[in-house]
């Protein structure tokens, strides 16, 4: 369960970089009722928010050669002493940290095996402020080619707990539950799984990241999604003990996964 109170290799934030930052604040108003706040300036982006709380950030995607895509952020004590060890464990630094003063501290990686994720350092700016709830992040998932290799680089970057049980649905496979450092099976923020290299295809074969965003609806926000010039890459379906859901592409091709979650 994601929640706010950003605990050390928690999710804390999510930021999208789109080719058309306007068309991108309108596909994801109409699927999830958010509405745009524009940052103003030079500067082309700003964030978005459910119900007055911000959920995620929106900005230009500027990077020569990089597909739109959703970036997960996890909260650390100190971005300089990640970095270190995302090094010490093979990853590669893409943007090294970088001081926002009282808003606080970023930095980008990719793992050993090219996927992409970030931290974030709290300062006067600790995160989002919506997690959990309809028109919010509620989960993250690592698609990988390698599970064990994603294990032992993540563990040793952000110390975070695993526990694998089989592929819900019934499909055969194994799916790895995530849980911060030192906290409760209960605190469960995301999970990792490891797929075939050709069904990496959307990151040219990298591992990657991406958000399940809770819904009260599915089939109402997958139709959306449709109507909003995107694609599913798997139609709503019921999966016991997690609920009803479906892998969706927003028009610049980013993906995403819609979830209305079984009774709890």
């Amino acid at each position: 369960m994601i929640t706010t109170d950003l605990v050390p290799g928690s999710p804390c934030w999510i930021d999208l970089g789109a080719p058309d930052v306007k068309a991108a604040a309108a596909f994801y108003g109409a699927v999830l009722g958010w509405e745009f706040e524009p940052m103003g300036g030079d500067m082309e982006g700003g964030t978005l928010r459910k119900d007055g709380k911000t959920v995620a950030g929106l900005g230009k995607l500027t990077e020569e050669g990089a597909r739109s895509a959703w970036m997960i952020y996890f909260c650390v004590d100190d971005a300089n002493a990640t970095t270190q060890a995302v090094e010490r464990a093979g990853g590669t630094v893409r943007v090294a940290p970088r001081d926002l003063g009282e808003w606080g501290s970023m930095a980008q990686y990719s793992d050993p095996l090219g996927g992409q994720f970030a931290v974030w350092q709290p300062g006067r700016n600790a995160g989002f402020e919506l997690t959990d709830a309809p028109g919010s992040l509620s989960w993250t998932e690592l698609y990988t080619s390698d599970a064990a290799a994603a294990k032992e680089f993540y563990g040793s970057v952000f110390g975070w707990q695993y526990g694998d049980m089989e592929m819900p649905g019934g499909g055969g496979g194994t799916y790895t539950l995530i849980t911060p450092a030192g906290l409760p099976e209960e605190r469960m923020q995301g999970g990792l799984m490891q797929v075939r290299p050709q069904d990496l295809a959307l990151a040219g074969g990298r591992p990657y990241w991406h958000p399940v965003f809770d819904v009260v609806d599915c089939d109402a926000a997958v139709a959306k999604v449709t109507d909003g010039g995107g694609s599913v890459q798997m139609p709503p379906a019921d999966v016991e003990g997690v609920g009803r859901l479906a892998v969706c592409l927003d028009p610049s091709k980013a993906d995403f996964v819609l979830l209305t979650p079984a009774p709890r």
